[in-house]
């Protein structure tokens, strides 16, 4: 286990992690993103060649990067070209993500890794602690409709293929309710973070 705090963000989609993830970036954490990972994996060359092997020159956009959303449209028709598309990004993120704690400054106050798939990953087993981002669900489809043009039906599909939002949330050390203000937000993100960082090595 590293020396500093290791703490994973999990929570329904538009729940709010990026919020959470800003506010312990704040507290001096150093964030993991995992989707911002795979987008910069995605567009390594050796991976590009892989995609259009299987895919064709369809999913190359006019700069002749992948196109995001004509692989989202392939790997959420398809479960096993999506667990394909995984098994080759996965291990670079993970890659990605250990050389990022591993090189961490000794003045960091912990180590945020954001992940959508965590727990289906494996990636519960390097955390200190799991904060579950609770939102309600009608909080979540305005801010999936606003910012992603998403439908209730589009919101549920997704949603559909990840761990439920409560096994999710039975498997966190830490629930944080996400359904008022940004400073009722911050006041549970650094309590919950608070408990982690006083807890002994090994602890959890």
């Amino acid at each position: 286990m590293s020396a500093v705090s290791v703490i994973g963000l999990v929570g329904g989609i538009g729940s709010g992690k990026s919020s959470v993830a800003g506010i312990l970036r704040e507290l001096g954490c150093v964030i993991s993103d995992s989707d911002e990972v795979a987008h910069e994996c995605l567009r390594e060359p050796s991976v590009v060649s892989l995609l259009v092997d299987r895919w064709g020159d369809r999913v190359l956009a006019v700069d002749g990067g992948p196109d995001r959303s004509v692989i989202a449209r392939i790997v959420f028709a398809d479960e096993s070209e999506r667990a394909w598309l995984e098994s080759v990004l996965h291990p670079m993120i993970n890659l990605r993500r250990r050389s990022n704690l591993e090189s961490i400054e000794d003045d960091a106050s912990g180590f945020v890794i954001d992940a959508p798939l965590l727990f289906e990953a494996g990636i519960e087993s390097e955390c200190d602690g799991i904060f579950f981002i609770d939102t309600p669900l009608n909080q979540r489809l305005e801010r999936v409709t606003t910012s992603r043009g998403w439908s209730e039906e589009d919101l549920a599909a997704r949603e559909a293929r990840q761990m439920s939002l409560d096994e999710k949330r039975a498997r966190a050390t830490d629930v944080i309710p996400n359904d008022g203000s940004l400073e009722e937000l911050r006041n549970h993100v650094l309590k919950a973070f608070e408990r982690i960082r006083r807890l002994p090595p090994d602890a959890t």
